[in-house]
């Protein structure tokens, strides 16, 4: 390396640290005089060009190796060496996971998979895992994406659900920890990468069939059509080669009928009562019985003509059809009207246990179905022009679409507080979260009447006997990408390669909601309801109930629907988002030495530029009420432009073979969520603040979104030291095609590893969702107030409650993870390993105004990972176990909003056992047996940093399925 290269050198590590002083590049630059002789600079001499082709061909080799593909692996191990090789050979930080055949990830689904690797966890809804989080931040701050393209949600937000992917179809998924320059789509605390099959990169066609029995360890809870207890999953995956393995195609089709069984709890809250004691207000109720089916289908074409152009078409269709059967009782307890309390037991200013009188209770039999469908097409170019130049052109389209259904239908023994008989009921406050009833009056056939027993929609205008309500929010997302990227070989010099490329992105999103009253016929009060006896709350203490189907009530003309433009919530719920975005990046990729120590990663940046929009409605006053079906919404739009650069370096020292540090630094970003974006406003006036002039108590004020937010930044910081235990391929067949394209091939073999791992991100701009913020209430004038009341107005300024971008803080962590095959030990334990992972997170948050800090969103203090398995001769064996502190989590709330609350944490585990033939007739197959979440883990939110003071408590049960496999030889 001559001195110029030394000092390009030098300046690039100083430039991606920050860590070298002036000092440092002097001194490497007099080593650099020192060690290198001069004619060792000249090109003329037939040394140096010999070496300048050798190194050619060495460069170009590993431009071969790049491509990522797996090899042919089988079994357990196989796919954890195989991940492991996918992580040593990464020039970020990453975490990987590898297909253990075919179409075969481990783990029950792709989000259970996910929630395994060291530094990551997943939330569980509805019975499933379903979001991730990386390094302690929720959903809100990752992106996913198939293939390199970004991906939408079928949620009301940007957060992937992850069960909306059948695992079948990926050979392999990458966890970006750091961000490179060229990852567009990046997300602030990593970024999931999930990677299909590429043809053409296997030796010959391989093909795979998996077939399995589900079912729950609870019975089904609550009777109704669409849903039970007992599932199945059938996928397969066919890869061929065509045209002297020119054209490749994979085909991959997935159909899965997934129940889950659920006893729920929703308490209201925790009023203090005349003693000053906390006590529960309220619950809801129900047994649950949740069938969720999917049909998914994958298609990849891939051509390659010739060694310099490869054209990769990427189609896949994924259908999934949810439906509950949601059977129970609401009591409204204290905040009851004209109920009683007399304590029992009490605890530390709590009330554990009393009795409640003149309870009017009301029996749910809901109903919920959600239709989802979401498309994928990616078409990948890659042109390799000469030796020195290669270019991509990408165009990518991803589509979500869910339509929910949200039948509520209610049934008491009278109409309205004061009318039928009302209830005693004891209650206790179970060690383990549960509220365990006792109640006196049998709620079953015979007893009840279809009506509003609370009086729910005596407050409209005109009266409305709301024996019944139905949401039915919809969600339409699109994401169009069009991106062209250029690549600059070097074949001497620290650098080896520079890219250059563009992306253009178009993203919209929509959000709207039909809410609908369920009333009698006629004006009618109540109606007669006939049924069957059911028990779905026995878990809970509460006898049989009256059970019936809600749907048949509509159709049948029982149910009469009376629409409503606004109800639920103050501010009108319907919004669409759209956002134009342009990037574009720079990237030098590192492939030198310094002395002994080898060097590579990459520094780079990237400017992305954005233009977003916002659509919304409020409330026109003058239509005479400003809620139920009184409402007159008129639109409201807004929005703002923004430039983000961002940087980032990833270097990676390797002293030996075996060791490796890694070290990057970057400045990422989470764009704001798409519900918070809304332009929508719930508008209102104070007639007494008319005259005053001080915007924070006008006359006017109003609550909503803010469709000005920017996104949340960070500075993340990134450090991971890695030793890699001695491994060999002697297993795996590394031929032609998959030796050049295989990550475990070209690593030599992965034994195992030890890493000791560090990170920080320094937060700013991070969105506040209660806070406050100035509004032009000018627009707004002329409907509101009447002429007379215009002169009088003192500002047409006003407080919009609202998020704004004024937090500010950090998250800190450390992790350590062993991944030791414990032949390493001694040859008794060879076929035994062990992974072990644990994190430690720390985080600080405050917002303007408050100088007390809080913990971040999603975070939980703790996480750790732990798999112990054994593998010989076709037999595999294994159990996992992962656990997560209590941290702040999103659930479902009023009208389908995404609500806030501390969710509690704990272990859950799963196990698997299986045997492969591998020799004879039954060459190729495979029986499994595992089961997922065998502690019956319970699910629970509480509120105030109190664990008694649940807010929703859930219980699923433990799931089993048995299945066959079958590999193709």
């Amino acid at each position: 390396m001559n001195t110029f290269e030394r000092n390009v050198l030098a300046f690039a590590v100083a430039a991606c640290l920050g860590l070298v002083g002036p000092g440092t590049a002097i001194a490497a630059t007099a080593t650099a005089q020192q060690t290198t002789p001069a004619d060792a600079r000249q090109d003329t001499s037939s040394e140096a060009k010999q070496d300048k082709t050798d190194t050619e061909q060495s460069r170009q080799a590993k431009r071969e190796e790049k491509k990522m593909a797996a090899v042919e692996v089988n079994g357990f191990v196989s796919s954890i060496e195989n991940s492991t090789a996918l992580k040593r050979n990464a020039d970020n930080i990453v975490e990987a996971v590898s297909a253990e055949q075919i179409g075969k990830l481990p783990g029950v689904s792709i989000a259970d998979t996910l929630g395994r690797l060291p530094g990551l966890a997943v939330q569980t809804l509805n019975g499933r895992p379903q979001v991730v989080s990386i390094h302690g931040l929720g959903p809100d701050f990752s992106t996913a994406l198939v293939n390199g393209s970004q991906q939408v949600s079928t949620s009301n937000n940007r957060d992937v659900q992850f069960d909306q992917y059948p695992s079948s179809w990926f050979d392999n998924v990458v966890v970006h920890l750091s961000p490179e320059a060229n990852l567009i789509g990046q997300g602030l605390a990593g970024t999931v990468d999930m990677r299909t099959i590429r043809p053409l990169e296997k030796d010959k066609p391989e093909s795979a069939i998996n077939a399995h029995y589900i079912w729950d360890s609870q019975s089904q809870i609550a009777p109704g059509s669409g849903v039970g207890d007992k599932g199945y999953e059938l996928n397969g995956i066919w890869v061929n080669q065509f045209l002297d393995h020119t054209f490749g195609v994979t085909v991959g089709i997935d159909f899965q009928s997934n129940p889950s069984q659920i006893k729920h709890q929703a308490p209201w809250g925790y009023p203090t009562d005349a003693n000053g004691n906390l006590v529960v207000g309220g619950s809801k109720n129900y047994g649950i019985s949740d069938q969720m089916n999917r049909n998914g289908f994958l298609t990849t074409f891939q051509w390659q003509p010739n060694d310099r152009f490869t054209s990769t078409l990427d189609l896949t269709y994924d259908k999934f059809i949810e439906k509950q059967q949601a059977k129970g009782i609401e009591f409204p307890l204290f905040w009851g009207t004209n109920v009683g309390l007399t304590e029992g037991n009490v605890s530390n200013g709590f009330v554990q246990s009393g009795v409640y009188d003149n309870v009017k209770a009301v029996v749910r039999n809901d109903y919920n179905k959600t239709n989802a469908r979401v498309y994928n097409l990616h078409w990948d170019n890659a042109l390799r022009i000469n030796e020195d130049w290669s270019a991509n052109l990408t165009g990518a389209y991803s589509r979500a679409q869910r339509h929910d259904f949200l039948l509520e239908s209610y049934a008491g023994t009278g109409y309205n507080v004061g009318h039928g008989a009302t209830d005693s009921i004891a209650f206790y406050e179970r060690d383990n979260g549960m509220l365990y009833l006792d109640p006196t009056l049998d709620y079953g056939p015979g007893q009840l009447v279809l009506t509003d027993p609370m009086g729910w929609g005596s407050g409209a205008t005109p009266k409305v006997v709301q024996a019944g309500f139905i949401n039915a929010p919809r969600t339409d997302d699109y994401l169009a990408t069009l991106a062209l990227s250029a690549k600059r070989d070097f074949t001497s010099g620290p650098f080896s390669s520079v890219e250059m490329g563009v992306a253009r992105q178009t993203r919209n999103k929509t959000y709207t909601i039909d809410q609908t009253f369920l009333t009698l016929p006629n004006g009618a009060e109540t109606a007669p309801i006939t049924g069957s006896s059911c028990d779905p709350l026995s878990w809970m203490g509460i006898g049989s109930q009256l059970c019936y189907n809600p749907l048949a009530l509509i159709a049948d003309g029982t149910y009469s629907e009376f629409p409503t433009a606004l109800s639920s919530i103050a501010v009108p719920p319907d919004w669409k988002v759209r956002e134009r975005d342009f990037t574009s990046y720079l990237q030098f990729n590192i492939d030198t030495s310094l002395g002994n120590v080898g060097l590579r990663g990459n520094v780079g940046i990237q400017v992305a530029h954005t233009a977003q929009n916002s659509q919304g409605a409020r409330v026109e006053a003058s239509a005479g009420g400003t809620n139920g079906s009184n409402a007159t919404l008129v639109p409201v739009s807004g929005g703002t432009k923004f430039t983000r650069y961002l940087p980032s370096g990833n270097l990676i020292f390797s002293f030996t073979e075996a060791d490796d540090l890694r070290v990057s630094a970057a400045r990422v970003m989470a764009r704001p969520r798409m519900d918070q974006m809304s332009a929508s406003l719930g508008v209102s006036g104070n007639p007494t603040y008319l005259p005053n002039t001080d915007p924070n108590q006008s006359y006017f004020s109003a609550s909503g979104g803010n469709a000005k937010l920017k996104p949340t930044m960070a500075d993340s910081y990134n450090v991971s030291y890695e030793h890699y235990f001695s491994g060999d391929t002697s297993g795996y067949q590394c031929t032609s095609t998959e030796s050049k394209a295989s990550e475990l091939c070209r690593s030599g073999g992965a034994g195992g590893y030890v890493a000791v791992s560090g990170y920080f991100l320094q937060l700013k701009d991070y969105i506040n969702p209660n806070a406050a913020y100035l509004y032009d209430f000018s627009a707004f004038v002329d409907s509101y107030l009447t002429p007379e009341q215009q002169k009088q107005l003192g500002t047409p300024l006003g407080i919009v409650s609202g998020p704004t971008n004024d937090g500010h803080g950090y998250v800190k962590g450390a992790q350590l993870t062993l991944n030791l095959p414990m032949s390493l030990l001694t040859p008794a334990l060879d076929g035994f390993g062990v992974i072990l992972t644990g994190n430690r997170i720390k985080s600080s948050l405050v917002y303007a105004g408050n100088s007390t800090p809080i913990s971040v969103p999603g975070l939980s203090k703790w996480t750790a990972n732990g798999t112990i398995y054994y593998q010989h001769n076709g037999f595999e064996a294994r159990i996992s176990n992962s656990y997560r502190s209590d941290f702040l989590g999103e659930v479902s709330g009023i009208s389908a909003t995404r609500i806030e609350q501390t969710l509690k944490g704990g272990s859950t585990y799963d196990a698997q056992v299986s045997y492969s033939f591998e020799h004879g007739p039954l060459s190729g197959l495979t029986l499994i047996a595992q089961g997922s979440n065998l502690s019956n883990h319970r699910f629970i939110t509480y509120q105030n940093g109190d664990p008694r003071q649940v807010q929703m408590w859930e219980r699923y049960g433990r799931r089993y399925d048995v299945g066959i496999s079958y590999k193709f030889q």
